[in-house]
């Protein structure tokens, strides 16, 4: 009996092609156009007719001269800003591939890729699941480097034309494009807009609705950065740009200003997007003391002054031994005569321990918020310094010399992970550097008991041959991020064993995809034919240049496919032989469990999968062979169906 329903070539057509599916463009753009329409229906619904705007009715409600000129009107433009869009609608045709070593369990994440590639294959699992994200990108110096254009299915002929250089494998090198964007070029400022577009717009994709993101900045972009999240996050979810005193002493060869800060800009997904206030300081409750015994508790005095003159609020106030006191001249009560009668009667205003001081007036401990909101400006001293940054890398590394240059101080985004982030939320940075953001998630886990998940990205781009950490035997950026980790990891279980037995990070690297391509271009009978031959089995055959993709890899990039995430190869039971077949045991958000399966099927795997009843069974088509496939295929699906137990067939 044929099974019409798997094995037909449009369905056959249509698991090929959601195969590629790890990018944003099926589900983020289509939840983010959703999430427009429903919002232009709920509030002027008569612009909608099967779902299309009538441009003219919306121009009618809005009024014409809110209609700007196509030509002039206000937005931030570059050069190259229509390419940079199109990055964001591109599919991704990767994966994430687990490292070999990888712990049975792990919190933590590294990945080791291109990370607007990264960025595409993290939108199936964490659309909307991310709390917060930091990044400390290129600042665009003039010394710096930086990916662009973000072309990488570029052909080796495109590629010659463009650039004149070779690739053994015919495809782009992607590490060439990892160039230094110099100020003598006459698109700089376009070049790294045009880097951070895509970037920053499939990051919001990623974020909750009440999620932040703080980005690390100086002033060769602040403003341009400023104007692009306005439109990337709009404006109105802007939230703040702290000032960061990065350096404690003046730079004496200075030519006008010895500069001293950087920015950290702050947006939220959303209007709902909110800070915390930081816990109060020692100091802050030290002030507050009840030398009275007054029966609410603890106090501090407060100035009863304003600075400027009102009259109704000029007059004198009689402490009890009798001594007037008047505010000073171009000054006046914070109050009117009665209030401060009131408050006299109620034991509010203080006279000092003699009953002969100005009157000051009395705050309550009760009466003040637990937390205080941070301000805008944080001084070394508050948050550390690059030289501390710097410092404490090299220390970690066991030497005098650092290995990555100006790391963040971990004390800066621990104050950024505290005041955005929750005990249990994830979070990104897909910059990550030397891994400043795993060391300082890690150590505020320590320091308040959270469970927060990071996640971090960082490109192998290649050390210099000239400096300290190629010298020390590595070879990447990357190299040292994951070096970080893993002495971090060692270092507190080492400190606290009792508190960090199951700290883990597990490390992943940007890698093809383990399945087929499908074309979509095989748009003859022919062409079409020769596809749905090639996908009898959808996994990749080995090569000469390419092994065989193994059973992890492909259940990485399946539980990615499925929206499960990369860290939930890790949450899986250990794989159980049943009837002599491999099975991987997933549980699911909805605490049900999926069955997935690479090895020939039996009948006896049939029974097992029957008394088990998972929600969901995911097999390949090269799992079903022999004359009777496809009829063993049929009987299985009808059965499952009975049972209401989804089966996916890839």
């Amino acid at each position: 009996m044929k099974n019409k329903t798997t094995n037909t070539p449009a369905d056959t057509a249509a698991h090929a092609a959601a195969l590629t599916d790890l990018g944003p463009s099926p589900d983020a753009l289509a939840a983010r156009q959703a999430e427009l329409l429903a919002l232009l229906r709920q509030t002027v619904p008569e612009v909608l007719s099967d779902n299309q705007i009538d441009l003219v009715k919306l121009k009618d409600l809005l009024g014409q001269e809110r209609i700007a000129d196509p030509q002039e009107h206000y937005e931030l433009n570059w050069a190259g800003k229509t390419a940079a869009r199109r990055e964001i609608q591109k599919t991704s045709s990767h994966t994430l591939r687990p490292d070999a070593n990888n712990p049975a369990q792990a919190q933590h994440m590294l990945i080791e890729g291109e990370n607007l590639e990264v960025l595409r294959v993290l939108q199936k699992s964490y659309y909307g699941k991310v709390k917060m994200i930091y990044i400390d990108p290129p600042y665009n110096t003039g010394n710096d480097s930086f990916v662009y254009p973000d072309n990488y299915s570029e052909t080796l002929d495109e590629y010659q034309r463009r650039t004149g250089e070779k690739n053994e494998a015919g495809y782009l090198n992607k590490q060439s494009l990892w160039k230094k964007n110099s100020k003598e070029s006459g698109q700089y400022h376009s070049a790294w807009l045009s880097m951070m577009y895509p970037r920053l717009y499939l990051a919001r994709n990623l974020l909750r609705d009440d999620g932040v993101i703080f980005i690390s900045i100086d002033d060769n972009e602040a403003a341009n950065l400023k104007v692009l999240c306005d439109e990337v996050f709009g404006a109105e979810n802007f939230i703040a740009n702290v000032v960061w005193q990065k350096k404690y002493s003046t730079k004496a060869d200075s030519k006008n200003f010895s500069e001293s800060h950087e920015f950290l800009i702050c947006y939220g997904k959303s209007t709902s997007a909110q800070i915390k206030g930081l816990p109060r300081s020692e100091s802050q409750e030290a002030t507050y003391k009840n030398p009275d015994a007054d029966h609410r508790g603890p106090w501090a005095s407060d100035n009863l002054l304003r600075t400027e003159a009102r009259d109704y609020a000029i007059f004198p106030i009689a402490a009890p031994n009798g001594q007037e006191y008047w505010p000073p001249e171009g000054s006046s009560w914070r109050f009117n005569r009665e209030k401060v009668k009131e408050l006299i009667a109620d034991n509010r205003i203080w006279f000092g321990e003699a009953g002969n001081s100005k009157p000051r007036l009395k705050r309550f401990r009760s009466d003040v918020r637990e937390a205080i909101p941070p301000q805008t400006i944080w001084t070394f001293d508050q948050v550390g310094h690059t030289d501390e940054g710097t410092k404490q890398l090299a220390e970690l590394f066991g030497g005098t010399r650092s290995p990555f240059s100006h790391p963040k101080p971990t004390r800066l985004l621990q104050r950024v992970f505290q005041i955005a982030s929750g005990e249990n939320d994830i979070l990104l940075d897909f910059f990550a550097g030397s891994g400043s953001t795993a060391q300082a998630v890690m150590d505020l886990n320590l320091a308040d008991g959270g469970n927060r998940q990071c996640i971090c990205v960082q490109m192998p781009e290649v050390l210099d041959e000239d400096s300290e950490a190629y010298k020390a035997g590595y070879r990447t950026i990357a190299d040292i991020t994951r070096a970080r980790i893993d002495k971090v990891i060692a270092k507190l279980q080492a400190e606290h064993p009792d508190k960090t037995a199951d700290l883990a990070c597990a490390h992943f690297t940007l890698a093809p995809s383990n399945f087929k391509v499908w074309r979509g271009d095989a748009n003859s009978t022919e062409a079409l034919r020769e596809q749905l031959q090639l996908f009898q089995s959808a996994e990749k055959q080995a090569t000469d240049t390419q092994d065989q993709p193994d059973q992890t890899a492909m259940l990485a990039e399946l539980l990615l496919k499925h929206g499960l995430g990369a860290l939930g190869v890790h949450a899986i039971s250990k794989p159980k032989q049943l009837v002599g077949v491999t099975i991987y045991r997933v549980r699911m958000p909805d605490d049900r469990d999926m069955w997935l399966c690479f090895e020939p099927y039996t009948e006896a795997l049939k029974t097992e999968i029957t008394k088990a009843k998972p929600a969901k069974v995911v097999m390949l088509n090269s799992c079903f062979v022999g004359p009777k496939a496809d009829e063993l295929l049929s009987n299985l699906q009808l059965e499952l169906a009975g049972l209401e137990i989804g089966l996916t067939v890839i």
